[in-house]
């Protein structure tokens, strides 16, 4: 069994469903039917035409529920319209589809989530470890959702900044379960930048591909964070990065910057240095000027601080640090980086061991205290 050819089908047969006049929810309810049909006859069975067999087995299981449900008998007359057997049309919803899930009305989980099933194409039970989720809960969550969308119709053109989000938000998922979501993102926005001529488009899957180059060196093999500085650069994937900056240039020059396209630039930089010495941090405090403009973003702002306390030394980072509200997350952090920077390590110490009772995860918090107790040796030893 194919896999990945039912998980490519899945929105294309979607589309066509509901450009059929089955609405959202129904039509993605009988799609997941005919994927589970699929599953059971085509390794003994396989069919000449995939797309075409799937499309009329889900048209099937759709109009099977029309008839059962009484509740919605204003769609029977689409009994009478189920069309001939034969091919079916080339056209791409995959698009549609994207602003669909994307719908403002939902939230950002909730968005998540919807593309993951009707564009992804992944299970439910899959979607659910991703998240760390139980299957149940996650299935209610996708149940409203479809319902939300269910009446949206695709007459309008949608928003690309709300599918960048969300694209977005699924590539800083990571990994769980058996389900890659960084690859998962990096798969749906290449298929997103095939259809839409769009310079953040490809701007977000630039950023995507660098910083996923840089994915197998982010962890020591206890599962320890290794901070950008002390990765082994020989590790990262040079073909992404090969891809990912020859993308972003051909975005760049279009001369229409976006913020996507801003941080790509950034991690272009990163992985242009040989080593953590040579960074161009100069270059870098540009762009993130370039990002303030863009988004007038508080972590953009505290991202910079960092960067201005490497191309100016770190009484310039902290400077820029007093700026910002100190109730940022990883504010702290930053603090305690730059004052070790700057040599005052008691402060950075005792900073390190806040900024760790602060911290999002288990394994940014064992990093930040490893920190601290680093420092508080080195003093007992000066």
């Amino acid at each position: 069994m194919d896999e990945a050819l039912l998980r490519s089908l899945t929105p294309s047969v979607l589309g066509i469903l509901v450009r059929r006049g089955a609405d959202f929810a129904a039509a993605e309810d009988a799609v997941q039917e005919a994927l589970v049909e699929a599953v059971r006859v085509w390794p003994a069975d396989p069919p000449r035409d995939p797309k075409g067999w799937l499309v009329t087995v889900a048209w099937r299981k759709f109009l099977d529920a029309t008839r059962a449900d009484t509740a919605r008998r204003r769609r029977e007359d689409l009994v009478d319209e189920e069309p001939a057997p034969g091919p079916v049309p080339g056209t791409d919803d995959t698009l549609r589809l994207y602003f669909l899930c994307a719908h403002p009305s939902l939230t950002p989980s909730s968005a998540v989530a919807l593309t993951l099933r009707a564009v992804g194409g992944l299970t439910t039970r899959q979607i659910a470890e991703a998240y760390l989720v139980p299957e149940a809960t996650m299935a209610q969550r996708i149940s409203r959702a479809k319902r939300t969308v269910s009446g949206v119709r695709f007459d309008r053109p949608g928003d690309v900044a709300t599918v960048l989000r969300v694209l977005y938000l699924v590539f800083n998922e990571g990994y769980s379960g058996d389900v890659d979501l960084a690859a998962e993102a990096i798969r749906l926005t290449r298929q997103l930048a095939a259809a839409f001529d769009h310079p953040e488009v490809a701007g977000l899957l630039a950023l995507m591909l660098l910083h996923h180059a840089r994915r197998a060196t982010r962890t020591a093999p206890d599962g320890t964070l290794v901070p950008l500085a002390e990765q082994d650069r020989a590790r990262w994937d040079t073909a992404s990065i090969a891809e990912g900056v020859g993308v972003l240039q051909t975005a760049l020059a279009r001369d229409r910057l976006g913020e996507y396209q801003a941080q790509a630039a950034i991690a272009a930089l990163h992985a242009d240095a040989p080593t953590a010495e040579e960074t161009d941090w100069v270059q870098i405090v540009e762009w993130y000027d370039e990002l303030v403009r863009l988004t007038d973003s508080p972590v953009v702002r505290l991202n910079r601080a960092v960067a201005v306390g490497e191309a100016d030394g770190p009484r310039a980072g902290l400077a820029a640090l007093a700026a910002l509200d100190d109730t940022l997350p990883r504010h702290t952090a930053v603090a305690a980086y730059l004052h070790e920077r700057a040599d005052d390590l008691p402060t950075a110490a005792r900073l390190y061991a806040e900024a760790a009772r602060k911290a999002p995860n288990l394994a940014e918090r064992d990093y930040l205290t490893r920190q601290a107790a680093r420092l508080n040796t080195r003093g007992r030893h000066a």
